[in-house]
C-alpha cells in the first residue's frame, strides 16, 4: 500500500485486511467507510487514519453555526464536522466541506452498522427530555380523527425511514439548489478569473525560483493562496456547481422519491415533502391539538416554518430538523 492509513484505536487490521478494505471503501468527501473500518481525514490528507467499526461507539454530525434559524435570503453559513467516539471515550473530529457528505456517511452507517449510535450522548439526553415534555403536552385528549391520522403518519414515517438515502438526497439537493439560487452569479466568474490569475502567478513563481529572477517565492505563495482559497470556498463554476447540475440533481431526487412512495398505498403528502422530519412535526401538531386532519397539519407546519427567521433562536435539535426540511419548502414555494 502506497499510503498506509494510521491506526487510531487500540484495535487494528492486518496489513492485507487494511489494504483490501481501504481500496474498496465507499468514499464520502474526505472520509470513507469500508466493510471493517472507517477512514478519517487529517486537515490536509483524505482518509489518513482508520478505526475498526468494532472499536466505535458513536458517529455523529456536529455543526458550527450562526445563532438563529433561517433568513428569507437563505441559510446561515455552517461548518460541518464528523465526530467519531471510540475506545471508551476517545474522540476524533473531521472537518468536511459539504454537509451532505456527512449526511450520506451517517446514512451508510445507520444502514450497515445499526449497532453504532449516530447521535451524541447529549443529543440523546435532550431528545429524551423533549419527548417527555411532548408526551406531557399529548396528555390532553384529542379527537378520534386526529388519533387515526397520527397512526397513518406514523406508518408513513416507518416506511420512509426504511430508505434513508432517498430522503437524505432529497434534502441535500434542495439545499444545493437553494444555495445556488441565492448566490450572486457574478461572484463565481470573479472567483474563476482570480483563480486563473493565481495559476498564472503560481507558474511564474516557479519560473522565477528556478531562474533566480527575484521575488519568486512571493508570487508562488500568492498563486497557491488564490487557488486553494477559491477552490475550497465552493465558489467556482464547476461540473457540480452550475444550474443544470443542481436542477437535474433535485429532479432525480424527486423522481426517485415519487417512485418509492408509489409503492405505498395512498401516501398522504406530496413526494417533495416525504421526509421523516416533516411527518414527525405533523404528528406533533396533531397530538397537540393544533390540527385535526392531515392537510391541516401540513398547513400549520408551513406556517411554523415561515415564522422561523433570523430573529428566532432555536435549540440544536430543532435547528437540525429545520435545516433538513425548510429548503425543500422554500424551493417549492410552500406549495
Amino acid at each position: 500500500m502506497l499510503f498506509k492509513p494510521q491506526q487510531l484505536s487500540a484495535a487494528s487490521l492486518t496489513e492485507p485486511e487494511l489494504a483490501h478494505d481501504k481500496k474498496h471503501c465507499v468514499r464520502f468527501g474526505p472520509c470513507g467507510a469500508g466493510e471493517k473500518a472507517i477512514y478519517l481525514n487529517s486537515f490536509y490528507i483524505d482518509r489518513r487514519y482508520y478505526i475498526p467499526f468494532s472499536s466505535i461507539t458513536r458517529i455523529y454530525k456536529r455543526l458550527a453555526m450562526s445563532k438563529g434559524g433561517f433568513t428569507g435570503k437563505g441559510l446561515f453559513a455552517t461548518i460541518p464536522y464528523l465526530v467519531v467516539e471510540y475506545d471508551n471515550g476517545k474522540e476524533k473530529q473531521c472537518n468536511f466541506k459539504l454537509e451532505e457528505n456527512v449526511d450520506h456517511l451517517l446514512s451508510y452507517i445507520q444502514k450497515h452498522h445499526p449497532e453504532i449510535k449516530i447521535l451524541s450522548k447529549k443529543a440523546e439526553e435532550r431528545l429524551q427530555e423533549k419527548e417527555r415534555l411532548l408526551q406531557a403536552k399529548r396528555a390532553a385528549p384529542i379527537s378520534q380523527e386526529a388519533a387515526h391520522n397520527i397512526q397513518i403518519l406514523e406508518n408513513c414515517s416507518s416506511y420512509i425511514n426504511q430508505n434513508m438515502e432517498l430522503y437524505t438526497e432529497l434534502s441535500s439537493s434542495a439545499k444545493g439548489k437553494r444555495t445556488y439560487e441565492r448566490s450572486n452569479p457574478a461572484y463565481k466568474w470573479v472567483a474563476l478569473v482570480i483563480t486563473l490569475l493565481g495559476v498564472g502567478t503560481l507558474l511564474y513563481g516557479i519560473y522565477a525560483l528556478i531562474t533566480h529572477a527575484g521575488f519568486g517565492l512571493y508570487f508562488l505563495l500568492f498563486g497557491l493562496t488564490a487557488i486553494f482559497f477559491f477552490s475550497g470556498a465552493n465558489v467556482l463554476p464547476t461540473a457540480r456547481n452550475n444550474r443544470r447540475y443542481v436542477e437535474n440533481r433535485l429532479k432525480k431526487a424527486l423522481e426517485n422519491m415519487e417512485k418509492y412512495i408509489e409503492l405505498y398505498p395512498e401516501f398522504p403528502i406530496p413526494a417533495h415533502y416525504a421526509h421523516p422530519v416533516v411527518l414527525k412535526r405533523m404528528i406533533d401538531i396533531l397530538a397537540e391539538g393544533r390540527a385535526v386532519s392531515i392537510p391541516e397539519s401540513l398547513s400549520v407546519l408551513k406556517q411554523d416554518l415561515k415564522a422561523l427567521n433570523s430573529s428566532v433562536s432555536v435549540e440544536q435539535e430543532e435547528y437540525d430538523e429545520v435545516i433538513a426540511i425548510k429548503p425543500i419548502f422554500l424551493i417549492m414555494n410552500y406549495q
